[in-house]
Parts: structure tokens; sequence; C-alpha cells
């Protein structure tokens, strides 16, 4: 199995992803726990794992992760801030762990990266029976800065024919699967300091963004930095986690103790 192309280019970009995409709250991984079920030092596989954002939040709510990362660059980043003994070198479609070895995966902004059977098989592999699945999605909610709609529409003009990730949703492919809970989601909103110039570095993280001839990718995003530095910006704006959530056979996940 490979990596898609265009995530190929976050190894490319892995301190600029660290700086600009933003934390994880307790309460993603607080609600994240009490929906499927997992109790203090429960094992979790963090998948394609980036930099650790998420594996960092987990370990913080007091579960036992280890982490999954195809790319160098950010395998490096998140070996120091984890551990190296938690990191593991692997794709979602060829996990490297034990059949039925953690209560619960977890995949932060990288599931439509996957071949969703082949990582879903896997995926179903590793968790124990009952196990559960979440994917994450991180929307950052900028509608309270004066430069949001221009921001928008400047990427909008700027993006290529990007994918959108074309195919079946991720309920769709999991309903496909057989054998899983029928997908459900939860919103957990919070807020989140807004630095402009760390919006900037989300924004130089963005696959297509990354993707760039060196030169473009440096005019696009001065032509984004100036419509934002122009701008008034809050000291905070709100950040939405949706959390898709499924579990092996028909019944949610029990607590394990």
């Amino acid at each position: 199995m490979t990596l898609h192309p265009l995530a190929e280019h976050f190894a490319s970009v892995a301190g600029t992803y660290e700086r600009g995409r933003p934390e994880y709250a307790p309460a993603v991984v607080g609600a994240l726990a009490a929906e499927l079920g997992l109790g203090p030092r429960a094992p979790v596989l963090d998948l394609a794992a980036g930099t650790g954002k998420l594996t960092r939040a987990l370990l913080a709510g007091g579960l036992d992760v280890v982490a999954v990362e195809p790319q160098a660059p950010l395998r490096e980043l998140l070996a120091e801030r984890v551990g190296a003994e938690r990191v593991r070198e692997g794709l979602a479609e060829a996990i490297p762990l034990a059949d039925a070895s953690v209560d619960a995966v977890t995949v932060a902004d990288a599931f439509h990266w996957f071949d969703q059977p082949a990582a879903l098989a896997e995926i179903r592999r590793v968790l124990r029976p009952g196990g559960g699945l979440a994917v994450l999605t991180t929307i950052p909610d900028w509608r309270g800065a004066s430069w949001a709609h221009d921001l928008g529409a400047a990427m909008e003009r700027a993006r290529p024919e990007h994918p959108h990730f074309d195919g079946p949703p991720w309920q769709d492919a999991v309903r496909a699967a057989g054998g899983w809970s029928e997908p459900r989601e939860i919103r957990v909103t919070t807020q989140q300091p807004a630095d402009p110039e760390a919006i900037v570095q989300y924004l130089a993280s963005v696959s297509w963004i990354a993707a760039q001839p060196e030169e473009e990718r440096t005019e696009t995003l001065a032509q984004l930095a100036a419509l934002i530095s122009e701008g008034e910006t809050p000291a905070e704006l709100p950040l939405h986690v949706v959390i898709a959530l499924s579990a092996l056979g028909a019944g949610r996940t029990r607590p394990r103790r």
C-alpha cells in the first residue's frame, strides 16, 4: 500500500503542521472516552497520528496510547513528544499491532486518505470484541474574524481541482463493511486562542497548499497572510470537533475498568 499523493506532502511541512494545527481540548477526549466506554489506562491506537496532536490529548486523558504514523518527519516529531516507545511506523491498511490488542482506534483528520475497506478490515482486526472506532474532524470557525469571508473566497480561487476526497462518506464505508454498529456523531465546541500567525501556519499545512511548487506556495500564503493581517482577529475563536463513532457489533461498548 502507498500513501495518497497529497498526503505525502505533510512530510515536507511537519513543523508547520505542529505549529499551526490546533490542540485538542480535554473535553474532546472526555466525550470520546465516555461514548466508547473507555476506562482509565484503556489501550488505544491513534492511527495516522501525524505529530501527535490527538495522541498527547489522549495520554493526558489517562489512556494508554500507541501511535502509528507512516511518514518519518511527522513520526520523529511525534516520538519527541510522546516517547519513541509509543510510536510505530505503519499504514492504516497494514497496522503493526497484534490482533485484538486495543479497546479503541482513533483517526484524526486522516480517514479520507485511507483505502477505506482495507483500513476498516485492519482496524477491526486490532480491536477487541466490542471495541470502538472514533473518526475526528476538526473544523476551525473563523466567522468571528473580519477577514473570514474574504479568506474563504481567496482559498476557493487559489485551490486547484482538489478531489474533496470523492467516494462514499465514512458512514457508508462502515455500513458497507458490515459488523459495525450504526455510525453516529457528536460535536464538541471549544474556544481556542486566535493567533494570526498560527492561522497562517494552519493554512500552510493544508494538503493542497503544501503540494504547490515553492514559488506558488509562497505567493499563496503571502496573499492569505495579508488578508488576515489587514483585518481584525478576536482573541479567541470557536473550534468544532466532530467525532464520528461506531463499535464492533450492534451494541455500544461497555466501560472497561
